[in-house]
């Protein structure tokens, strides 16, 4: 059964560098709602362990220590926001050591299990509000909103993502050439698919939008055709 709600719960999955972030905020500040970033959130508990001189590629340190960082995400679109420990760590956590490792983090069962239960508790506090929230990650779809009103999984061709995370990389003022982001993408891609823990897949009942050949503008326009077709079910 889809949550029953005159708002919508909208999961955007897909792959690193498909635009998941920048289409599914434009979509909730379309909807005039909330945004959550999963990802966000295991970058900041990857942050942890890198400020503290912990290994965040050992499992076993990780799992010792997975109860200790404490989490929290804002879901205004305008200014999404996740906290560690009561700091702002929205920018810090995009930095090249914490993407080079925030996949070892996210593949231990313990981790993904602790952040699945608070994504939840973001999205049961959005519905206490009555308003719309999009959801971005990975495993939104199948693994932390199994009954969302939408699913969407958003994809491209590798060549794209990599382009696409080369550009971003430079924007933040990172020095790193395009065939060292191709290599990010494409091993972030086997780690995210072949992990143990809530590997990334396509739900069976997801809108799959392809944005090889798309532009933002329109793949916010398809998907916000859908969450009217999804609100109108409700």
């Amino acid at each position: 059964m889809p949550l029953v709600s005159r708002h919508v719960v909208v999961a955007v999955d897909g792959p690193s560098g498909s635009g998941k972030s920048s289409v599914s905020r434009r979509v909730a500040l379309e909807l005039h709602g909330e945004y959550l970033d999963t990802g966000a959130m295991y970058r900041a508990v990857t942050l942890w362990f890198i400020e503290r001189g912990l290994d965040p590629r050992d499992e076993l340190v990780v799992r010792k220590n997975v109860a200790l960082p404490s989490v929290s995400s804002f879901t205004d679109p305008r200014h999404p926001q996740v906290h560690l420990d009561g700091v702002d760590v929205s920018e810090r956590i995009r930095a090249a050591d914490v993407t080079a490792a925030v996949s070892y983090v996210s593949a231990v069962p313990e981790v993904r299990h602790r952040l699945v239960g608070l994504q939840r508790a973001v999205v049961a506090l959005a519905r206490s509000r009555n308003t719309d929230i999009v959801v971005e990650g990975r495993d939104v779809g199948h693994v932390v909103l199994p009954a969302a009103d939408l699913k969407v999984f958003l994809t491209a061709d590798v060549e794209v993502r990599a382009a696409r995370r080369h550009l971003e990389e430079l924007q933040r003022g990172a020095d790193v050439d395009a065939a060292a982001a191709r290599s990010s993408i494409t091993d972030r891609d086997a780690i995210d698919t072949t992990r143990t823990a809530s590997p990334l897949a396509q739900p069976a009942d997801a809108f799959v939008i392809d944005a090889t050949h798309l532009d933002i503008d329109a793949v916010v326009a398809q998907i916000l055709a859908l969450v009217e077709s999804a609100r109108a079910a409700t």
